[in-house]
């Protein structure tokens, strides 16, 4: 009996697995990293709806997906305009707005695991609502309202930040900004402690969120 084919299935995921990170790095090539004032800019609200701003969400869409990202906002791709997309789950359809305002937010809060495109290979413990309510245009310049919960709540918190010129690092407890600071400074990793090894107790903890 031969095991040929699962030589042949183990290769042939290894060459997927292979192809997918050399996309995800040509992706990421193209987002703006740690150390760049853009990162630190607030965004303006864009005023020009049509192709110009279709081909841009389209791009910004590939470029999320293919870097393996959640969420991407303009700022993080050097532009200074008020629009994001994201896609908080692989069975959601990717989605943009423009002009995006948090218009409610929930009492209830929760503490999850975010990790940010601009900045590789660091993980921060960010507080967030629970639920939150946001108004917006869509890519033809129509109102839209989104209620979201979650991850979804999340990830849009997360991305209008970025329009605000706000990182995680400013979300963030003073002892973990320290030391992602010196791990972004010194091009090397850091992610909290772990359950075990923090404070937190019975806090709400939320999956890991990439954006």
């Amino acid at each position: 009996m031969s095991d040929e084919p699962a030589i042949d299935a183990a290769d042939d995921e290894q060459e997927l697995h292979q192809r997918l990170l050399e996309r995800r790095e040509a992706a990421l090539a193209h987002v703006v990293k740690f150390g760049d004032p853009v990162l630190k800019s607030r965004a303006s609200e864009v005023r020009e709806f049509g192709p110009e701003l279709r081909a841009e969400v389209e791009r910004m869409i590939h470029i999320m997906q293919d870097g393996m990202g959640v969420g991407l906002a303009a700022t993080q791709l050097g532009v200074l305009r008020r629009l994001l997309v994201f896609q908080a789950g692989p069975d959601n359809e990717p989605s943009a707005i423009i002009n995006p305002k948090i218009e409610w937010v929930s009492e209830e809060l929760a503490i999850a695991e975010e990790g940010c495109l601009s900045l590789p290979r660091v993980t921060m413990d960010v507080e967030r609502p629970l639920y939150a309510r946001f108004t917006a245009r869509d890519v033809d310049g129509e109102p839209v309202t989104l209620e979201a919960a979650g991850l979804e709540a999340r990830v849009l918190q997360h991305e209008i930040d970025h329009l605000d010129g706000v990182l995680i690092l400013d979300r963030t407890e003073r002892k973990q900004r320290k030391a992602a600071l010196r791990a972004l400074r010194a091009g090397e990793s850091y992610h909290p402690p772990s359950d075990e090894e923090d404070d937190h107790g019975e806090e709400l903890r939320e999956p890991r969120t990439d954006a």
